[in-house]
């Protein structure tokens, strides 16, 4: 696994001067004072904002992809991988993608305000548990730019500031792209510390925001494995953790294998380097070796780069089964069944998305009652658990824990509760 320029948190002396963590700690407070304005904006005014920040980026993609292409150099001369180098480029198509995920969030209901259950008591107190923002969320992620302006526009239209912990290999893609945002804020009457890009060049900012309890409410890491466990494990802000993908596509034995060549092949190359791409194809042994032949010719003449235990594949071992390559690689394994297959995943999977391809209901049934993970899809592609994909507009990450959020996060993930309760002179007896 390739880690990025977010490396786990230091452990800096909490009592010595630290400009860095000074720095953390006033945009913490600023984005706290922001975020009680933002908890009182009507719809309109969010959506009308959302609108014209889509509007703004498109207006300013020449200047951003100037930054971007700033970022790809550096990183080009760094040495890093394509990979990652394709997690970081943008393009006027990109720019344009990230535009509508705004548009698309304007255009979904707000979650603020909504009662999610309520009662009257026998007495005739009145219970109404409503939908509240979560406050300041703290945002850490890897590369990907895009994720800076989603992360806005998620966290603003749940009434809530962002503060952007981005990489280092990302910077001047996400100073261009929040100033676009702070602008527009500005110009709405609003308070532009409701989008504060973080310090990326000393990764002791990641250590800060993570310990800011008090002034940060929630904190998401997004990228890779190293990234997340270490945010999670010296996190002292409650952390929504958003898991690696290590994804799988188990092809039961009568599964229509044309339909299913073409869902690994989505999952896989459709683009290699996201979370949701498949990184494991089980393969039943019910299909026989001709398909098993078929599947294997399929994935290396798209250029896939095939990791099993058959021969003439590059040989796989337990590194294989556990990893999520964010290339052009996969590993492919042959299983006895569906209980095999489902073994498997279970002692392998990330809990991010499994897939399974059959024509046998009684099959899909038992493979989704019995795999445990955030997503599961029947004779769908990986690549489906995507925010915009199920109707959220965007995704501030893709939860792989069961509190709270799991599975792709939109709206209503980044709200709370409270209780409100109307009386008439109740005292308890």
């Amino acid at each position: 696994m390739t880690t990025s320029s977010l490396d786990a948190p230091d452990t800096t002396d909490q009592g010595a001067a630290d400009p860095v963590r000074d720095a953390v700690y006033e945009a913490a407070r600023r984005a706290r004072t922001a975020s009680r304005e933002l908890a009182l904006l009507t719809a309109d005014r969010k959506n009308a904002l959302l609108l014209a920040a889509a509007d703004a980026l498109v207006a300013a993609r020449v200047d951003i992809l100037e930054a971007n292409g700033r970022d790809i150099d550096e990183q080009t001369a760094e040495g890093t991988g394509e990979a990652m180098l394709d997690r970081l480029r943008l393009t006027e198509d990109r720019i344009d993608g990230i535009a509508g995920g705004l548009r698309q969030v304007a255009a979904l209901p707000d979650p603020v305000g909504s009662v999610t259950r309520g009662t009257t008591r026998p007495n005739g107190l009145q219970l109404r548990q409503v939908r509240v923002p979560l406050g300041v969320v703290g945002m850490i992620y890897e590369g990907r730019p895009n994720v800076t302006v989603d992360a806005f526009g998620l966290a603003f239209k749940s009434g809530n500031a962002a503060l952007l912990r981005g990489s280092r290999s990302a910077r001047h893609s996400n100073e261009a792209l929040v100033t676009v945002l702070r602008r527009v804020l500005a110009e709405h009457g609003l308070a532009e510390d409701a989008a504060q890009l973080l310090p990326s060049e000393d990764r002791s900012s990641v250590t800060h925001l993570i310990q800011a309890r008090g002034l940060v409410d929630v904190v998401i890491p997004r990228g890779g494995a190293g990234l997340i466990q270490a945010v999670v494990e010296n996190a002292k802000v409650p952390a929504i953790e958003t898991g690696t993908g290590n994804c799988h596509l188990y092809i039961h034995g009568d599964a229509d294998l044309d339909e299913a060549i073409e869902m690994l092949l989505n999952g896989k190359t459709r683009r290699c380097s996201v979370c949701n791409a498949t990184e494991t194809v089980l393969l039943d042994a019910a299909l026989g070796d001709a398909a098993v032949d078929r599947v294997v010719g399929a994935l290396q003449t798209a250029g896939v780069t095939v990791h099993g235990d058959r021969e003439g594949l590059v040989p796989a071992d337990d590194t294989d089964w556990g990893e999520e390559y964010l290339s052009m690689d996969i590993a492919l394994k042959v299983v006895d069944g569906v209980r095999e297959a489902i073994d498997h995943i279970a002692r392998w999977s990330s809990g991010h998305t499994e897939a399974v391809a059959t024509r046998s209901i009684e099959v899909a049934d038992e493979f989704c009652a019995r795999v445990d993970a955030a997503a599961v899809m029947v004779n769908a592609s990986t690549a489906w658990t995507d925010g915009e994909m199920f109707g959220f507009g965007a995704e501030i990450g893709i939860s792989t824990q069961k509190l709270h959020a799991r599975g792709p996060m939109g709206l209503e993930e980044l709200t709370s509760t409270k209780w409100i309760a109307h009386g008439k002179g109740h005292v308890r007896p």
